[in-house]
C-alpha cells in the first residue's frame, strides 16, 4: 500500500510525527498545513488501497475521509485528543484517541512508544498550552530548571509557527519544518544546531514588537475579547497570543478574533481556570468550529455575527452548563 502521514502543522502533530518516525520509520508521503487545515484526509488521492497515520487532526472533521480509505481497502492509524463523536470500530482501524484535559497527541504517541523519546512530548505539551502537564512530565522525566525552560521555549514556537490563514504567512511549510526537526533525536539539539529554530526565534520577537499596546475590545468579569488588525503577524501570533492572554487573565477566558482576507474573522478561543464550560461544546455551534476542553477555535465567522458571537459567549460563560 501507498503509505501516508497527516499531520496537524503546529507543535503537537509536528512532535507526534517527529516521535513516531523516529522508532517506526516509514517511507510516506507528508501531508500538514496551517494551523486550522485539518481536513486532510480530503487531499488523500483515490482509487487505490492507502495506509494512513493521522496525528492531531479532528477525528469528526476526517470521519468520512476514513470511511472512504476503509471503504477502499485501505488502514488507518489515529491519534488524536479533540473530540471524536463520530467515532466507530472498524478491523483496518487502530484509533489511539482521548479526549481527556491533560493530554495532547504526542502524550498519546508517548504512551504507545513507552515514553522513549520522552522530551518530544513534553515540548508539545508545552505548546499546546499544557503548562502543568509538562512540568509535571519534565520534573519526572529528570530535566533540570533551564532544561524545561528551553523544552517550553521550543514548543511555544514550534506552535506560533503554525497559525495563519495561509502557508504565505508562515515561517516555514509544517512538510519543511518537520523534515529539519527529524535530523535531531533530541529537541536540544535542535535548539542548538537548526536554522529553522533561530529563524522562528528572531521572527517570533519581531512579532511581539508589534503587539505591544493591544487593548481588549470588550470585557467582563468572565472574558475578554481582542480584535487583531489585518496583519500577517496578528495571523501568526493568534494562537499563541490566546495562550499567553489567557495565562495572565486571571481564571477568566480569552476570545481572539483574527481579520481574514475575505473580511471575515478566524477566532481563537481560550476557557480560563475558573470557568466549567467547554471551548469545544461552543465552538461547535458555528460551521468549522471545534476544538477541545479548554481550546477551540472558529475557521470562519462572518463579519456581520461578530457582536452576535461576543454575546453568546459570555452568555456561554454564565450557564451552568459545559
Amino acid at each position: 500500500m501507498n503509505a501516508y502521514d497527516l499531520f496537524n502543522g503546529d507543535a503537537d502533530g509536528l512532535c507526534a510525527l517527529h516521535q513516531l518516525r523516529l522508532v517506526e520509520p516509514r517511507d510516506s508521503v507528508l501531508i500538514s498545513g496551517v494551523k486550522r487545515d485539518i481536513a486532510l484526509f480530503d487531499q488523500l488521492p483515490s482509487g487505490r488501497p492507502l495506509q494512513v497515520t493521522a496525528l492531531d487532526i479532528s477525528w469528526d472533521r476526517n470521519a468520512q475521509g476514513v470511511c472512504r480509505v476503509l471503504n477502499g481497502g485501505g488502514q488507518v492509524t489515529y491519534f488524536d485528543h479533540h473530540s471524536a463523536k463520530k467515532l466507530f470500530r472498524h478491523p483496518q482501524l487502530t484509533a489511539h484517541i482521548d479526549s481527556g484535559l491533560d493530554v495532547c497527541t504526542s502524550i498519546l504517541v508517548d504512551r504507545h512508544l513507552g515514553g522513549v523519546l520522552r522530551q518530544w512530548a513534553i515540548v508539545a505539551a508545552y505548546g499546546d498550552n499544557l503548562d502543568a502537564v509538562a512540568d509535571r512530565m519534565a520534573r519526572e522525566h529528570g530535566c533540570t530548571a533551564a532544561t524545561r525552560g528551553a523544552l517550553a521555549q521550543l514548543g511555544y514556537l514550534l506552535n506560533y509557527n503554525a497559525y495563519g490563514e495561509s502557508r504565505e504567512d508562515l515561517h516555514f511549510c509544517p512538510v519543511q519544518l518537520y523534515r529539519s526537526m527529524h535530523r535531531f533525536e533530541s529537541p536540544l539539539d535542535f535548539m542548538a544546531k537548526a536554522y529553522e529554530f533561530r529563524r522562528l526565534l528572531e521572527g517570533h520577537a519581531s512579532d511581539l514588537k508589534a503587539v505591544q499596546g493591544l487593548t481588549p475590545y470588550t470585557a467582563n468579569d468572565k472574558a475578554t475579547v481582542y480584535v487583531l488588525p489585518d496583519r500577517a503577524w496578528a495571523r501568526r501570533l493568534c494562537g499563541t497570543l490566546a495562550n499567553q492572554l489567557v495565562a495572565r487573565n486571571n481564571g477568566r477566558s480569552v476570545a481572539v478574533l483574527t481579520p481574514r482576507s475575505d473580511g471575515d474573522f478566524l477566532v481563537s478561543l481560550r476557557i480560563g481556570s475558573a470557568s466549567a464550560s467547554r471551548a469545544d461544546v461552543f465552538c461547535s455551534r458555528y460551521p468549522a468550529g471545534g476544538g477541545r476542553h479548554g481550546a477551540g477555535g472558529i475557521d470562519r465567522l462572518p463579519d456581520q455575527d461578530m457582536d452576535r458571537f461576543i454575546n453568546e459567549f459570555f452568555a456561554h460563560l454564565e450557564s451552568d452548563t459545559p
